[in-house]
């Protein structure tokens, strides 16, 4: 079989090229921008690649079109394929029809955590001998790729709520008929597609009708959100996740034995089953954590095995990572682009590092960011940090500065900006972390400011 694929660049669609790939199909695919490193991973696979949307393209006669959410009408090849009749499918349909059947899929859904729970619970399979194929929005380091085929029965899919296609405005996971499912939290997210949350929330409860009766879902108590959710009809047994402290109040339960929860005790029905002790840090880790180990069990895996497994977890690239550092200076590398994200994110670097100074470097630049929703929640997100300092992105009808506290820097100009973290970075007596969220490449600001502050990779001399 050929397959073409539309938008084969980004994250989801390039690691669906792959596993077609690794399942013995013919891939070809295009983009409006091949770059590195997408494109050096799928011409190493042995994908060819074309510039553009050109429609010329019709002559590859693939037996599948392929097409990306970022496709849209009015693109040229788009109107070629819809022209000639001839089958396309949505990359999310395209994994239900030729890569999942006959797997017990595993997926991981919320507004947040999706990528490390996903990595968690895969590397925790993997561990255990069960070789399974993911699909993960992100490269999880034990891995060094975002997707893999497997030769097991279990696939673990990163099950994101965002739209499937311009000819299918479902959320991408209504598509993978997950036997497992994880709900990690349910918060507003998504501006641009979703009016408010409780049509968030319509497409998670289409999502749970397609669990089946002996399925299972793990969600954290006490989340109403989540909870209004399974409200509305749930047909499979349900598991519930604390990380409140108290035991014996949910099925499963992770209690901190450190303050930054870089080891923590679990629970299952009010009984200790071992503990965890990792190179992570954070609370939303171990929230993560906990929920990778309870589906886990859905596999037949012990809790023994997945604490164990966890032991080694190396993370997973841009999620709290250390990209560069000195004997006085760390800079690290984050997803971040969420208040919650952004506050949890802080919360965990201040537990781990006590009274260093923290300085967060943050670029809201989010289709939800740029609207606006989430501005009012932006000051308290950033006050486990010494000193802040914003980039204003192009696109926002709004102004930072206005909303937030006097202390915080603001900038529309990039170099300045470099400028002004370097100065603040002489001026500063403690160690310095210097943590740089954004859901984007923020201009090379990590190896800009590595050079600016003789920083290395970590582990080399300076």
């Amino acid at each position: 079989m050929h397959i073409h694929i539309l938008g084969i660049c980004g994250t989801f669609m390039g690691s669906l090229a792959q596993l077609a790939k690794q399942s013995g199909m013919r891939v070809t695919g295009c983009d409006a921008n091949v770059y590195p490193p997408m494109s050096t991973q799928l011409e190493q696979a042995g994908i060819d690649l074309v510039q553009g949307f050109s429609e010329e393209q019709m002559e590859y006669k693939p037996d599948i079109w392929v097409i990306g959410n970022a496709m849209s009408r009015g693109n040229p090849l788009v109107e070629a394929i819809l022209n000639s009749g001839d089958k396309y499918l949505s990359g999310p349909e395209f994994l239900a029809e030729q890569i999942l059947p006959g797997r017990h899929v595993m997926a991981v859904s919320g507004t947040h955590g999706k990528t490390s729970t996903s990595s968690m619970l895969a590397w925790i399979l993997e561990q255990a001998g069960l070789k399974p194929g993911f699909l993960i929005g992100g490269v999880p380091a034990d891995f060094g790729e975002s997707a893999r085929l497997g030769e097991g029965r279990y696939f673990v899919v990163e099950a994101d709520e965002y739209d499937t296609a311009f000819f299918d405005k479902r959320s991408k996971f209504v598509h993978y008929r997950p036997r497992t499912l994880v709900i990690n939290n349910l918060e507003f997210d998504h501006a641009d597609i979703f009016e408010d949350l409780g049509a968030i929330q319509r497409q998670f409860h289409h999502l749970i009708r397609t669990v089946p009766q002996q399925g299972n879902i793990y969600s954290p108590k006490g989340c109403e959100p989540i909870d209004q959710v399974l409200d509305m009809g749930c047909w499979s047994d349900t598991y519930s996740l604390s990380t409140l402290g108290s035991v014996g109040e949910a099925a499963w339960e992770a209690v901190p034995g450190k303050a930054d929860c870089s080891r923590f005790e679990i629970f299952y029905q009010g009984q200790s089953k071992g503990h965890v002790e990792w190179g992570l840090i954070g609370e939303h880790n171990m929230q993560n954590g906990l929920a990778a180990i309870a589906a886990s069990t859905d596999a037949g895996v012990s809790v023994q095995q997945a604490t164990e497994a966890l032991a080694g977890f190396q993370g997973v690239k841009r999620r709290l990572e250390v990209v560069a550092d000195s004997p006085s200076i760390t800079l690290y590398d984050d997803f971040a682009h969420h208040p919650t994200a952004i506050k949890t994110t802080l919360e965990a670097v201040r537990a781990k590092v006590g009274s260093d100074s923290i300085l967060a470097v943050i670029e809201p630049r989010s289709n939800t960011m740029k609207q606006g929703v989430h501005k009012s929640d932006l000051s308290e997100s950033v006050t486990s940090a010494d000193m802040r300092v914003w980039f204003e992105p192009e696109g926002l009808d709004w102004s930072l500065a206005e909303i937030l506290s006097p202390e915080d820097r603001v900038f529309k100009d990039f170099d300045l900006m470099l400028a002004t973290i370097e100065e603040l970075s002489m001026n500063t007596n403690e160690h310095l972390h210097i943590v740089v969220m954004s859901n984007g490449g923020f201009s090379g600001i990590h190896g800009k400011l590595a050079d600016r502050l003789n920083l290395q990779a970590p582990g080399k001399e300076n």
